[in-house]
C-alpha cells in the first residue's frame, strides 16, 4: 500500500510539473502580455545575441517536445506505469527537467541573465541524469521508446545547444570588447567541445535524438552566421561540421543497439 501512494504521488508530481512547465512557456511567449523571449535581456536571448545563438526557427523544435513531453506525461499516468520499475527511477528527475524548464522561462522574464545561466545548467545536468537511468533499462516497446527516451533525448540535445547559446550570451554581455577579436577562435572551441560531449553521448546511450535535437539548433546556427548578425563564415562551417559527424554518431549508436540482441 505505501508503494502504491509513493507511485501514485510521483506520477501527480509529474503532472503538475507539466502544468507549470506549459504555464511558464506560455508567460514566456508573452501569451500573457509578456515579453517574448527574444526580446528579453535587452535582445541577448535573441538570434543575433551571439555567435552561438541558432536563427529564430529553430526555436520551432519547443513545440515538437512539449508535444513529447505532454505525450509521456499522459502515457505515465495509466495505470500500467505506476509500478514500473523504470518510472520509479527516472519519473522524478524527469519531473525535475520540466520544472527547471518553466523555470528558466521565468527567470528570463523577471530576473538577470546570470540566474538564466544558473538554471539552464542545472537542467542540463538534470537531463543528463535522465538519459543515463534510461540508458541502464531497455524500453519495452516502440510506445515508451517514443514519448519516453523520444522526448527527452530531443530535450537534452536542445538543451545542449541552448545551454552554449545561453553561456555564450551572457560572456557576450559581460566581456572586454576585446574578446570581439578573438570571437570566432572561441566559438570554434566551443563547438569542439559540443562534438565531445554529443558524441560521448550518442556512444553512451545508443541514441539518435540527443543528436537529432543537437544538430537541429547547429544547422540554424550556421544559419544566422551566414545570413544574420554576427555574421561568421567560420563559425558556420564549424557548426556544420559538428552537425553532420552528430548524426553520423547517433546513427552509428542506433545501429550498434539493434544489433546487439543479434550478437548476444
Amino acid at each position: 500500500m505505501e508503494s502504491r501512494s509513493r507511485d501514485i504521488i510521483r506520477q501527480t508530481v509529474i503532472i503538475a510539473a507539466a502544468s507549470f512547465m506549459l504555464i511558464a512557456a506560455a508567460v514566456g511567449a508573452g501569451a500573457f502580455g509578456g515579453t517574448s523571449v527574444s526580446e528579453l535581456q535587452d535582445g541577448a536571448l535573441s538570434a543575433q545575441g551571439s555567435y552561438l545563438a541558432p536563427a529564430g526557427p529553430a526555436f520551432s523544435i519547443w513545440s515538437l517536445i512539449y508535444i513529447g513531453l505532454i505525450a509521456y506525461t499522459v502515457w505515465q499516468a495509466l495505470p500500467a506505469q505506476r509500478a514500473d520499475e523504470r518510472q520509479r527511477a527516472a519519473g522524478g528527475w524527469i519531473a525535475l527537467s520540466m520544472v527547471l524548464n518553466g523555470l528558466w522561462l521565468v527567470t528570463a522574464q523577471f530576473w538577470s541573465l546570470i540566474a538564466t545561466v544558473i538554471v539552464i545548467a542545472l537542467l542540463l545536468a538534470t537531463l543528463a541524469r535522465v538519459i543515463v537511468i534510461l540508458g541502464r533499462r531497455p524500453a519495452r516497446g516502440w510506445p515508451e521508446r517514443l514519448v519516453v527516451d523520444g522526448a527527452n533525448g530531443l530535450h537534452v540535445g536542445w538543451v545542449t545547444i541552448a545551454t552554449v547559446a545561453n553561456i555564450t550570451a551572457w560572456l557576450t554581455q559581460i566581456a572586454p570588447a576585446s574578446w570581439a577579436d578573438q570571437a570566432e577562435v572561441w566559438a570554434v572551441v566551443v563547438l569542439a567541445v559540443v562534438l565531445v560531449i554529443g558524441v560521448a553521448a550518442a556512444w553512451t546511450t545508443d541514441r539518435i535524438a540527443p543528436a537529432l535535437a543537437t544538430a537541429w539548433g547547429l544547422v540554424w546556427l550556421a544559419v544566422g552566421r551566414l545570413t544574420g548578425a554576427p555574421e561568421s563564415t567560420v563559425t558556420a562551417v564549424a557548426a556544420i561540421i559538428v552537425a553532420v559527424v552528430l548524426v553520423a554518431a547517433g546513427a552509428f549508436a542506433l545501429v550498434r543497439r539493434r544489433r546487439m540482441p543479434a550478437r548476444s
